[in-house]
């Protein structure tokens, strides 16, 4: 073997002539050199190291192989300079672990395998007395102070030398972390035990909050449930009250059913008539019975406060023979023009006389005086400028 210099100014040894059974003629020197390198730094961390050792499987073969105190091997230092795919990454991996043997892998330029497998990315040497240096693979957790949920705290990337990383991999003061993103690094187990305090802090305030907005969607699920019930409730009583008020109007419909009768008026119309009165009023207005006195008309009493009584305010459909003594301050009520005139063909005093159309919803009131003595006067005035005094007669017209 002689010595030269790469073109990348790596000083390595090279066959003159590559004999065949040399494990090392095919590989290039760069990646001779890290293997080395590799090898160097495992054997000053207190460890045995060879280069190019399999499984009697031939299923691997270790660029470095280290063995521990019991000389058995267990972690396998891979100088990975050739590209590889993460499959075939955690595939290789994957054999390693099989035989209970660890691997770390190196390289000097990113790779895409390097944040699935436990990997060093390593920088040469820049000039002489210069070490290899760690780019990317050893990670600290940093959480700053006062350590709680609202400080930041992230893993952040360190640069060691490849003699230190080396070592601290092998004497297991670090060890091959996933994080949560499945990227994996070197780390010590104190840095794991602290971002895994960090989560759990995350976790329990996650866990407040999500109790939080569960009690609140509960809240507002009962009050969605009491709304909803309010409203069944409010209904059910709309629904019962409609039912009493129909009940009770068909029960007054009934009693007044001959009142209907006498006043020709149709029962269906008998609720329009009274809303017509009540608005008219504005006071609270009740029903009675049928007055003989008051020519079988319907008395309706009114209540001018709440906490006053009922008195007699009117009497609808009277019959007209009973307008001879009727008070000047009880008000007729009427459902038509008809009504109206047959009130005034019998008036004989001055009477107030409202006309509630429920058909047409219209209200009137009218002022009917007493005709015949009107009309008396008038005929006797006549017959006497014609031939003297004589009884006088009947006359239609209207004075109001």
């Amino acid at each position: 073997m002689f010595a030269r210099v790469s073109p990348h100014r790596a000083r390595h040894f090279y066959h003159q002539v590559r004999p065949r059974d040399c494990a090392l003629a095919n590989e290039s020197p760069e990646h001779h050199l890290l293997k080395l390198e590799l090898a160097t730094a495992a054997r000053a961390a207190g460890f045995r190291a060879e280069l190019e050792v399999g499984n009697e499987a031939r299923t691997w073969r270790a660029d470095v192989l280290v063995f521990d105190r019991q000389d058995r091997p267990f972690m396998a230092l891979e100088a990975q300079l050739s590209p590889m795919t993460p499959q075939d990454a955690q595939g290789r991996t994957e054999r390693y672990a099989a035989d209970g043997v660890a691997v770390c892998w190196t390289s000097v330029e990113k790779r895409p395998w390097e944040r699935c497998v436990p990997s060093l990315h390593v920088a040469p040497p820049r000039g002489r007395g210069d070490a290899w240096t760690v780019r990317h693979g050893m990670a600290r957790y940093t959480w700053a102070a006062p350590r709680t949920v609202k400080t930041k705290a992230a893993w952040t990337h360190i640069s060691c030398s490849l003699d230190d990383a080396i070592r601290w991999i092998l004497q297991g003061r670090v060890h091959s972390h996933t994080g949560p993103d499945g990227t994996v690094w070197w780390t010590a187990r104190s840095y794991v035990q602290l971002a895994v305090v960090r989560a759990r802090l995350e976790a329990d305030a996650e866990a407040v909050l999500q109790a939080a907005a569960a009690e609140q969607r509960r809240q507002a699920a009962e009050q969605r449930a009491a709304a909803a019930e309010q409203r069944r409730l409010a209904a059910e009583d709309r629904r019962l009250a409609a039912e009493q008020e129909a009940q009770e109007q068909r029960a007054e419909q009934e009693r007044l059913s001959a009142f209907f009768e006498h006043a020709g008026m149709q029962a269906a119309l008998w609720p329009a008539f009274m809303q017509l009165v009540r608005s008219a009023s504005g006071k609270a207005v009740t029903c009675g019975d049928q007055s003989p006195a008051h020519g079988n008309g319907l008395l309706l009493y009114s209540r001018p406060r709440k906490d006053s009584a009922f008195q007699l305010a009117g009497v609808v459909c009277p019959d007209p023979s009973a307008l001879a003594r009727w008070p000047a301050d009880l008000t007729i009520l009427v459902p038509g023009r008809d009504w109206l005139l047959r009130i005034e063909e019998a008036a004989q005093s001055p009477l107030k006389v409202a006309v509630l159309n429920p058909a047409t919803k219209h209200c009137a009131y009218e002022r009917v005086g007493p005709r015949t003595a009107t009309l008396t006067t008038s005929a006797s005035r006549v017959q006497t400028s014609r031939a003297g005094p004589s009884p006088g007669g009947v006359a239609h017209g209207a004075s109001r």
